[in-house]
Order: structure tokens, then C-alpha cells, then sequence
């Protein structure tokens, strides 16, 4: 999907704050409301932007301990996958959900209120599934999370960065 400057600028500004007004929005990239609210209605039509929501404190709602918790699946069959992956994303401890390649078919992350609610999880939630074969658990210390995220420039367009398509190497 190709996006100009301006939708990149955009892209920045509303990761940053989704809450600000289109008025400010515009004047942070330097356009006219008019052009900021017609680049933010293309860049939702074209899914890019897929929604707006709140940042929540773990702690704050009782959540203080998160976990990775990396899970083989056995037999490893479609079936299986997704109705594991289904399940698990429905779980109210469930923060986010990937599923993996390698020796692992999924790596939950989990937000708890204790040590006990995380055994608890792991032992009477997951290990009692029947397709479960594996589960590695990992305590996450501390979760830092990038405020917002660039899109990868085309290949070929200059970024002011490394080497583009069609630059000389140098040695």
C-alpha cells in the first residue's frame, strides 16, 4: 500500500495521541484541517488505521503480573490450531495472541493478579486442554511498548537511510 509523507506524518501524530482534534492534528504535519481530515478518512478506508483505543495500566485494573507462555499443540492439525487459537484469544487473561512457527505453535501473553492467578492459568486452564502438549511459561519483569510504528518505505525510495534499490554499495 503506498503512503506519502503526509500519511506517514499523520500515522505518527495519531499514535501518538488519537484523541487530539483534527485541528491539531493538522497543525502538528503542517496542513489544513480539510487535508488532515481527508487523509485520516483514507487512511481508515484503506484499513490502515483499523480503530482508536484506550491504553489501560495492567496494575491499575488488578493485573500486575504478565506472562509469556509459549504452547505446542498435539497433533498439530488445522483443527486443532484454530480452535486452540479461538479459545485462548477469548480468555479474559489473554493480552495478545500470536501464532508461531518453530517449536512452539503459539505464544500468549497473559495478564494476571498474582503469581497464584498465573499457576492457576497455566495449571487448571491450559494443561487441561486435551490438545495441549507443551507449555513454557515466562514472567515478564518489565513491558515497554513502541508508542507508534512506521511503515516500511517502498523499496527504491530514498529514506535518507542505508542504501536504496539501485545504490552503489561502498567498501
Amino acid at each position: 500500500m503506498e503512503l506519502d509523507e503526509l500519511d506517514r506524518a499523520i500515522l505518527r501524530e495519531v499514535q501518538k495521541d488519537a484523541r487530539r482534534t483534527n485541528r491539531d492534528l493538522a497543525a502538528a504535519v503542517g496542513v489544513a484541517p480539510s487535508t488532515s481530515l481527508e487523509r485520516v478518512r483514507s487512511l481508515r478506508e484503506r484499513g490502515v488505521l483499523r480503530g482508536y483505543r484506550a491504553e489501560v495500566d495492567l496494575e491499575a485494573i488488578g493485573r500486575g503480573v504478565q506472562a509469556m507462555i509459549a504452547v505446542r499443540i498435539r497433533p498439530p492439525s488445522r483443527r486443532n490450531i484454530e480452535s486452540f487459537r479461538e479459545w485462548a484469544a477469548r480468555l479474559p487473561e489473554t493480552v495478545g495472541l500470536f501464532v508461531t512457527s518453530g517449536s512452539k505453535d503459539f505464544l500468549i501473553h497473559v495478564a494476571v493478579a498474582d503469581t497464584d492467578g498465573l499457576y492457576a492459568f497455566v495449571i487448571d486452564r491450559l494443561t487441561e486442554r486435551p490438545e495441549v502438549a507443551d507449555v513454557e511459561t515466562s514472567v515478564v519483569y518489565e513491558h515497554m511498548r513502541t508508542p507508534a510504528v512506521e511503515p516500511v518505505r517502498p523499496r527504491g525510495k530514498a529514506s535518507g537511510r542505508g542504501r536504496g534499490a539501485g545504490e552503489p554499495r561502498t567498501h
